[in-house]
């Protein structure tokens, strides 16, 4: 049987299998190595680290990709951008991105929350997004206009109405993002007073997996980090929930440009002008 190269399910069939294969090699290393006396450093001057068990989890994955598809950029959480053969015809327009360990904080501190991440851009729109859970060993996949799967099937993310208590919320900011920043910290104080909880994981490849399986009711960043925004934002919208700019504005989950246009809403269609309603309390200091 003939593939239909212009079924996306068909088209990225071999990357997805490869990225599913490689989180799950890499989260059975992460598993194995997690109560073990490993390496740990200061990662920047913003109180992140790095472990030993990030970069042989990356250093898996990547030789992994490295192996099927040499012709690929690369977008490591620690080795930075790795460029391909550029003989081959895709290569430029094509780039993974790799999370080996999201959540290295909480495993620093003995904390079982943590995920790897993976995804594929093509011209910088995430075609392929896997998320896989070392610690329940659940992986949760999308393919672009297919939907998005996890161990009981197709996911539809909250299929229940907001609680009049106030919806359950998760946030995320990035690194660079200063404790003082005023926008940070508007927005966190409107949200914890009229949600029922906010959520702060320091994972958000686990945030995205669990808005997409209908665990929390919406998910708010600012700023967010690059690594990991594609794989979790498809995740979602292969879901059936919309993520929104800050203003309301169309989202776009991609790698380029600056910090300042990874900030979003994400929740189900109907409850998002709620949602954005609690962002726009905000707004006396101001929502970039």
């Amino acid at each position: 049987m003939r593939l239909d190269p212009d079924d996306p399910a068909e088209r990225f069939a071999a990357e997805r299998r490869l990225a599913v294969d490689a989180a799950r090699e890499a989260g059975a290393l992460l598993r194995s190595g997690f109560q073990d006396d490993y390496g740990v450093r200061a990662k920047g001057d913003d109180g992140d680290v790095v472990t030993d068990l990030d970069l042989m989890a990356e250093h898996l994955v990547v030789r992994r990709i490295r192996e099927h598809f040499p012709q690929d950029r690369i977008l490591a959480e620690e080795a930075g951008t790795l460029d391909g053969d550029q003989d081959g015809s895709q290569g430029t327009s094509r780039t993974w991105l790799v999370d080996p360990l999201d959540g290295s904080n909480n495993v620093v501190i003995g904390l079982p929350a943590y995920v790897v991440g993976i995804a594929l851009c093509v011209d910088d729109a995430p075609v392929v997004g896997v998320v896989h859970d070392p610690v329940t060993d659940r992986t949760w996949t999308a393919l672009a206009g297919c939907g998005a799967y996890g161990p009981h099937g197709r996911m539809t993310g909250p299929g229940r109405p907001l609680s009049p208590a106030g919806p359950l919320l998760a946030w995320t900011q990035g690194h660079a993002v200063a404790r003082d920043d005023p926008t940070a910290g508007a927005l966190k104080e409107v949200l914890e007073v009229r949600s029922r909880r906010l959520l702060q994981l320091w994972a958000p490849l686990l945030t995205w997996s669990m808005l997409a399986r209908g665990d929390i009711d919406g998910f708010v960043g600012y700023r967010a980090e690059a690594i990991d925004l594609p794989a979790g934002a498809l995740l979602a919208a292969e879901a059936g929930l919309e993520i929104r700019a800050l203003d309301g504005g169309p989202f776009r989950p991609g790698v380029i440009g600056p910090d300042t246009d990874r900030s979003f809403v994400a929740g189900r269609p109907e409850d998002m002008p709620y949602l954005l309603d609690l962002v726009r309390g905000s707004t006396a200091i101001g929502v970039r």
